[in-house]
């Protein structure tokens, strides 16, 4: 049986419909908004592994080119690996459904969102969310507080809820927001130096929002939902428990005093051999898995209990307080620009690396084709964590993490006018203990001004925390592993010194309250002002000059008419002038000329070539003529390559002029001024007025 359940969003109904596709599946639903639509499906394994510990939940959200019209393009027509935007929209998913699943629930669920039909104007990253949520709340999973997800825009000084790709052109934020009907679950987002209090209304405004899409799911799971399972947490025996807690009690505190991520590593590992000492491991029956899940979480509420209680965090800092900062920059002597940037026992090299307009990402998407001329990748290696690992590319945290530090950085790269260069910068975390994403932000902020880009502002960027148990609370700023691995926030806050750019929060509890993010996102400026002090003290300002090893771009305006006539039939006259010259040209539809080269002579040569061919006259301007055509009432002259002008007689020379011949014959080359142009184009010239001007001189 089809069951559909609406409700009006911004300015589209929002439609949640069941019972028509996907019905093997454990719970499906298509979200549709406007013309686009989003099918989400559901499917729980129905065992479980044995010596499992964690919930494996896995997400994939894939967009079909069918569903905007399109076929694929490149030698394979059909889908292939996911996209950066389909990679980042299945974390969008993700981080606010995982925190929201029973503590002891393991059986595997898959879930994933496929977009089948896609309007160009209604996103389907927030249709998936929501279809997420809906799909889960119908089926048997035990998920059973249902989120709504909403994307804030800000155009004209009012509030937008969902607004169009068109819309999303002109607003000055673009701020995904997943909550419950209480409390707020996930943030992400990217602004024009939006100030906290800006922020802190645009949570809410998106919080409003989602009321009516969690009403409507509540009512969709009442019609057709499943029964739910309940999973059973499984004891762990008392002997066990009491022999773990008496070994380790008190001997938490010393190891996380250790001065080194290695030294406290050491120190817990030893911990940890100590308490399976105490044990038969030789027995078949024993199960470390049980003395593994004591230990944790002995570790964890000391860790809890030392910020709550005692008001004390593990590494001994105030809860404001962030970890030693050093820069550095100009550290690597022939990239364009570098810096690294070491907060504590987390560091990152940042490097800018400068091109022409023929290094733009092209980007194919559902809604169109776009051009990117800032990237900004992330690189993790294993070393970093002191790790040996296989080295398989980029994976999806750093692909997040690339686009969050590239989204707070984004809104200070100046335009394509002011710079005419493709930016790319390539942040290589060595060593990481918490926040290497915000680290990521500084060190970049750093290279590219050591590149000599002239950001509007410099960019700093935080990690901040949370401990909560109840109604006590604590915000820590800076937050190092173990404060994120054990703490219950993770929540990112970059920008300038006027505000906000880039935010991010994701939580493992079941959401937090306004009270607490307007706690952190001022802590979060207060830090952030502190870091971007330290900041400049490596390098207050953008360099003045370029790197010797970057590309010089020279870009001219030529008249868009003459487009045609630079590149020449067949690209003739643009290939000869790149190969004559070994610049790098490229021709925008505008009528911008963009000359690369890190040679001053080859540019040079190509501008000459570029004038020669797209020059036009100038009123007052003196040329060498080449006389062509001889009339009795003057002479045409070519004045440019393909332009002519007209000497008429009386501005011929000095005096009577009883015939033309008399002064100048075919192929002659004499000065003339330009004295004027008519509607139709149509040059005069002097020769009177060239000689004259000429001979003062």
């Amino acid at each position: 049986m089809i069951t559909k359940v609406a409700t009006k969003i911004g300015s589209e109904d929002l439609i949640i419909e069941t019972g028509r596709m996907a019905k093997q599946s454990d719970g499906a639903v298509t979200v549709q908004s406007g013309g686009t639509v989003v099918l989400t499906t559901v499917v729980e394994s129905k065992e479980v592994k044995d010596e499992q510990d964690f919930f494996p939940l896995t997400v994939d959200y894939r967009e079909r080119t069918y569903a905007a019209g399109k076929i694929p393009g490149g030698f394979f027509k059909r889908e292939g690996r996911p996209s950066e935007k389909e990679i980042l929209t299945s974390r969008l998913i993700d981080r606010p459904l995982r925190p929201l699943f029973p503590e002891h629930y393991y059986n595997e669920v898959q879930i994933m969102s496929t977009v089948l039909s896609a309007d160009g104007e209604a996103n389907p990253d927030i249709l998936s969310i929501i279809g997420a949520s809906a799909a889960l709340m119908i089926s048997q999973v035990p998920f059973e507080m249902p989120i709504g997800g909403v994307r804030v825009g800000y155009v004209d000084g009012k509030w937008i809820a969902n607004p169009t790709y068109t819309q999303l052109e002109k607003s000055t934020l673009d701020l995904v927001l997943a909550a419950t009907e209480e409390n707020i679950v996930m943030i992400e987002g990217g602004a024009s130096e939006f100030s906290e209090e800006m922020m802190n209304q645009a949570i809410q405004f998106g919080r409003e929002q989602v009321k009516a899409m969690v009403h409507i799911q509540r009512e969709l799971a009442r019609k057709c939902g499943r029964p739910k399972c309940k999973p059973e947490p499984k004891p762990v025996p008392e002997e066990i428990r009491s022999k773990v807690e008496a070994h380790v009690k008190n001997k938490f505190l010393p190891i996380f005093r250790l001065k080194t991520k290695e030294e406290r590593i050491a120190g817990k590992d030893l911990l940890y051999q100590q308490v399976l000492g105490l044990f038969d491991t030789a027995n078949p029956e024993f199960k470390e898995i049980e003395v593994k899940s004591v230990f944790d979480e002995l570790e964890q509420n000391d860790v809890r209990s030392l910020i709550l209680e005692k008001g004390e965090r593990p590494d001994g800092r105030g809860f404001k307080e962030f970890r030693t900062i050093t820069c550095e920059v100009g550290i690597l002597p022939r990239t364009h620009g570098s810096a690294l940037f070491t907060r504590g026992e987390t560091q990152s090299l940042a490097v800018t690396t400068l091109g022409s307009g023929r290094d733009e990402q092209k980007i194919d998407a559902l809604e169109g084709e776009t051009f990117k001329r800032f990237m900004l990748h992330y690189n993790f290696p294993p070393f970093s964590v002191g790790e040996v690992k296989p080295n398989r590319g980029p994976g999806r945290r750093e692909i997040g993490h690339g686009a969050l530090a590239e989204r707070a950085l984004k809104p200070v790269i100046p335009s394509e006018e002011e710079f005419p260069y493709v930016v790319r910068v390539v942040s290589d975390i060595l060593e990481s203990n918490g926040s290497s994403s915000m680290a990521t932000v500084c060190s970049a902020s750093l290279a590219l001004m050591d590149a000599g880009v002239p950001v509007k502002a410099p960019v700093s960027g935080i990690a901040m925390g949370l401990v909560k148990e109840g109604s006590k609370w604590r915000v820590l700023t800076d937050i190092a592993g173990i404060e994120d691995h054990l703490g219950d926030m993770d929540f990112k806050v970059a920008g300038t010194a006027n505000g906000i750019t880039s935010i991010q929060m994701d939580i493992k509890i079941g959401g937090v309250t306004t009270d607490i993010l307007k706690t952190a996102l001022q802590d979060a400026k207060e830090a952030r002002l502190k870091i971007l002090e330290i900041m400049l003290k490596s390098i207050p300002r953008p360099r003045s000059d370029l790197s010797s090893y970057a590309p010089r771009i020279t870009m001219l305006k030529i008249n868009p008419e003459k487009i045609g006539e630079l590149i020449g039939p067949g690209g003739k006259n643009i290939r000869k002038i790149i190969e004559e010259s070994g610049a790098t040209v490229d021709i925008e539809d505008d009528g911008r000329v963009l000359v690369a080269s890190n040679d001053a002579k080859a540019s040079e040569i190509a501008i000459q070539r570029i004038n020669a061919i797209t020059e036009e006259a100038q009123v007052g301007k003196i040329y060498q003529a080449r006389a062509r055509k001889i009339m009795p009432f003057g002479v045409f002259c070519e004045i440019i390559p393909g332009t002519d002008g007209l000497v008429h007689v009386s501005e011929l020379a000095e005096g009577y002029v009883k015939k033309v011949e008399d002064h100048v014959k075919v192929g002659d080359v004499f000065p003339v001024k330009v004295i004027s142009i008519d509607e139709q184009g149509k040059i005069n010239l002097s020769r009177k007025q060239a000689l004259q001007e000429t001979e003062s001189k």
